[in-house]
Order: structure tokens, then sequence, then C-alpha cells
């Protein structure tokens, strides 16, 4: 059997979209599977990590698994690596906004996941 014929029958993920004051449009997926959350919860600390590397690490790779499409400027980003890559690449206004964004999702759609973020 190939593998375009077994992806047919598979259930898209629910989406929402958040659109920013700049008008840009930010695409998360509804859910995070349990094994998602368990390697959130479960993210090893290097000893010489301070809090903020370990928060800045945790808020990018729920960035990573949350993330379907970000529209900036009308230009859509589609791929987990540019996806990541232009959050690295936003001002602190913008990471701000991305993350109280993925906070009030995770409450409203996932509220078991709160204690990741």
């Amino acid at each position: 059997m190939g593998r375009r014929s077994r992806r047919r029958g598979q259930v898209r993920a629910a989406v929402s979209e958040y659109t920013d004051p700049d008008g840009s449009v930010l695409k998360l997926r509804d859910r995070l599977s349990e094994g998602t959350l368990r390697e959130l919860r479960d993210l090893p600390a290097r000893a010489a990590a301070s809090h903020e590397d370990i928060f800045a690490r945790r808020s990018e790779r729920l960035f990573e698994r949350l993330a379907v499409e970000w529209t900036i400027a009308g230009l859509p980003l589609k791929g987990q690596k540019g996806l990541l890559g232009r959050l690295r690449l936003a001002d602190a206004d913008t990471r701000a906004w991305v993350r109280a964004t993925i906070d009030r999702h995770l409450r409203e759609h996932q509220p078991e996941a709160a204690d990741v973020t």
C-alpha cells in the first residue's frame, strides 16, 4: 500500500487562528498529545542552565509543537524550521505576544497542559 493512500484516512488536527495588532496570523493546533506533554514536563535542564534558558527552551519547544502556520505581511510560513527561525528573529514585543497567545490558547483548548507553560 502506498504512502499516499495511507494518509487519506487521517483526520487533520483542529486549528485556531490568532491575529496580532499588526495583522499577522498565527495558527495553532488545538491539542497536544500526552507524549508531547510528558516531554515538555520532563525537559532536561543542564546544571549550568539559568532559569531564563530553561524557560526559553521550553517556550520554543511548545511553539514548535503547536504552530502550524504564521502569516506575516501576507507571506505564510509553514515548515517547522521556518516557523522556529522566525520566532527566534522576532522582536521582544512579538515574542511576548506569541507567548501570551500560546498561554491563552492552552487555557482555552487544553487546560491540563497549563503546567507545561
